[in-house]
């Protein structure tokens, strides 16, 4: 700032309810070029607080945390403050965290064994306009893309008092499809697909996943192919 050619750094807000966490992020982003750590915030109540009384150009935002989860937090600051932008920087690379991440407005999604390197690229496209995305999410976001979409559900009145996710399942059940698949798909997590799975054979009576495909053509959810 000493010349007017000179670019200032960048503004940084971290925030992650992790004490040592947080502190060892402060204490690399200290030593890359280009950033300054203007604050830190234990959860995403104090991070939008943080956000509001320095105004900063980045938020480095955790998404696991009470209060107010990252993602909340997330939403709030793109609302109130377009002027500070969010990268994403967490434990999980999960389809359930990204995606409604950067719904909520993220331009940028890290996962927390990122280089220094690869955090200062992040900052410096958010700032440029840019998404600020490791390959592996991008690759994510491409193979999301990529998918054929589920199936629309055959319209027809779900039975036995089953909702529209648990009928989604059931159709990929009787296409074949594996739990991992089933979550890959409806980008959920096995243990999600696992649960509508249980709810549903806990409604219809059924025992196991021959016996749910019969019902889906039974009840009409499923047509056989012609010919």
């Amino acid at each position: 700032m000493t010349e007017g050619a000179e670019k200032r750094p960048a503004r940084v807000v971290v925030a992650d309810d992790q004490t040592v966490v947080r502190e060892g992020i402060v204490m690399l982003l200290g030593l890359l070029p280009g950033i300054e750590v203007v604050g830190a915030a234990g959860d995403g109540e104090e991070a939008v607080k943080l956000v509001a009384e320095l105004a900063p150009d980045v938020v480095l935002m955790d998404l696991r945390m009470p209060r107010c989860d990252g993602v909340e937090a997330t939403r709030r600051i793109r609302a109130e403050y377009p002027g500070t932008q969010v990268v994403v920087l967490t434990t999980f690379a999960d389809d359930e965290s990204l995606f409604p991440a950067l719904r909520a407005g993220a331009r940028g999604y890290l996962t927390k064994d990122a280089g220094g390197d690869e955090i200062v690229r992040a900052v410096e496209s958010v700032l440029s306009g840019d998404a600020g995305l490791s390959p592996s999410i991008q690759r994510r976001l491409l193979e999301r893309l990529s998918e054929p979409e589920p199936q629309p559900t055959v319209a027809v009145e779900p039975p036995d008092g089953l909702t529209a996710r648990e009928t989604e399942v059931l159709l990929l059940i009787a296409d074949g499809l594996s739990n991992q698949e089933i979550g890959r798909r409806l980008h959920v997590s096995t243990a999600t697909v696992k649960t509508h799975i249980n709810n549903l054979f806990a409604k219809t009576g059924l025992k196991d996943r021959a016996q749910a495909v019969r019902y889906a053509y039974a009840k009409g959810l499923v047509r056989p192919p012609a010919g």
